[in-house]
């Protein structure tokens, strides 16, 4: 359980590349499906089984961190992004709200991809801290892909303030948890300690300017899909 066999991960490894791959393979697979079918009850099967996973796989992460005496304050507060984008995925999931389908798209597609392809772990499968982070992470774009390709949800220029307004949010509660408590929830308070874009940033304060630039620039780019539909669809109009 503790994952102390396991050999160490490998980023793109064999099974962090199978990772990957299930990532996209899986949503594209059940969008499809569901668009060939338009049924609306598996619509919501798979809905809810995306979110029991994320759920199922949180608590599991807290009782095994918990009897493996891996949990501290730096850990066990939902105060990193992705914790957020879980939240989000979830209630988008399960209740079909665009305003929670926003920010879990943006959330998921700017954070929690990079988390995934860089991950902080330090044993490969079949440890559980793989398969759990695996699971977690990669169930949240999963499930938000779905929510897109398979349910028809979308982000529109209205959500463009309303998740930069709710990311500012993040990172001011995330800051101040971090000053409070001595932590680095979202890493404003030191470098992530494994690979990751923060490598090629200044040192401490002064990559926090970068990090909300590249933010902001992240959500025009995860927008950019939405809008060249949009560019095609009124070309299509013109005609």
């Amino acid at each position: 359980m503790a994952g102390g066999l396991a050999a160490p991960f490998v980023v793109f490894g064999p099974s962090h590349r199978l990772v990957l791959e299930l990532i996209v393979i899986v949503p594209l697979l059940l969008a499809a499906l569901v668009r060939l079918t338009k049924s609306v009850t598996l619509s919501r099967v798979i809905a809810w089984t995306f979110a029991a996973v994320i759920v199922g796989v949180w608590i599991a992460w807290y009782i095994v961190f918990s009897r493996q005496g891996w949990l501290d304050i730096g850990n066990a507060l939902p105060l990193d992004l992705c914790s957020w984008a879980a939240i989000a995925t979830v209630i988008a999931l399960i209740t079909g709200s665009q305003k929670a389908y926003e920010l879990a798209w943006f959330w998921a597609m700017a954070g929690t991809v990079q988390g995934i392809v860089t991950p902080d772990i330090p044993d490969d499968f079949p440890a559980f801290r793989f398969i759990e982070f695996s699971t977690f992470h990669g169930g949240i774009i999963a499930a938000v892909l779905f929510l897109t390709l398979g349910c028809g949800m979308r982000a529109t220029p209205k959500s463009l303030p309303r998740v930069i307004g709710w990311s500012l949010l993040y990172m001011v509660i995330a800051g101040v948890a971090d000053w409070l408590l001595k932590v680095n929830y979202g890493f404003l308070r030191a470098k992530p300690g494994h690979a990751s874009l923060y490598d090629l940033m200044p040192a401490w304060p002064w990559y926090i300017p970068y990090v909300v630039v590249l933010a902001l620039i992240a959500v025009l780019v995860c927008y950019l899909p939405f809008f060249l539909v949009d560019v095609v669809a009124w070309v299509r109009k013109k005609r």
